[in-house]
């Protein structure tokens, strides 16, 4: 903890990229429940020898409200998900351009983007700059994790999230490939799963 002093209260430092804009890019972005508790379902047999994940009541809620983000941010593209018993792992694409403009725009052509950006050994690092705190990834993050949360309360189920959240920007295809393999096969590996408990 630091001892700076925000509003008489003293602040946790920002495990945000000092480097980096949250309001473009690709991001790795994993939730979790308060003290891990197994909120959003199980995961159980599909009587053929594989597990699936079984979700709750709020799990199938978290997982609709992940999907319709594109609804409230048009500019944010849900690109894979997977809701587990005491966490959730998805992969967000954030572009500021244009609201119409897709993923696809990401990868291929020239744009402002493009050019305000500078390329290191196939990294893409943005430049040093925070804008407004809306239309940037916290926003997003704060945005669902209070639709969960107001459905959790409305129906009187207990529910709380963990505090913050856990991002890593994904730099190239390279690590997009990997880390979508590693959502589509989380579930499979659960009893290896860092949070698995």
């Amino acid at each position: 903890m630091t001892n700076e002093l925000f509003k008489n209260r003293y602040r946790i430092p920002s495990t945000r990229a000092p480097w980096h804009d949250y309001r473009h890019g690709i991001y790795f972005v994993t939730i979790c429940t308060k003290t891990r508790e197994h909120s959003f379902g199980e995961i159980i047999n599909d009587g053929f020898g594989d597990p699936i994940m079984r979700l709750s009541a709020i799990g199938e809620y978290a997982d609709m409200c992940w999907r319709e983000i594109p609804l409230h941010f048009p500019h944010v593209q849900t690109l894979s998900r997977v809701i587990m018993p005491n966490h959730l792992h998805g992969i967000l694409a954030i572009n500021p351009i244009s609201e119409t403009q897709n993923f696809a725009s990401l990868q291929h052509g020239q744009s402002q983007r493009d050019r305000e950006i500078r390329q290191t050994d196939n990294v893409i690092m943005p430049n040093n700059r925070f804008g407004p705190q809306s239309k940037n990834l916290a926003s997003v993050i704060r945005g669902f994790k209070i639709g969960v949360t107001k459905f959790a309360r409305q129906n009187r189920i207990p529910f709380e999230w963990q505090p913050r959240y856990y991002e890593h920007i994904i730099r190239n295809m390279d690590e997009l490939y990997f880390i979508t393999g590693y959502i589509e096969n989380n579930v499979a590996n659960w009893e290896e799963d860092g949070f698995y408990g």
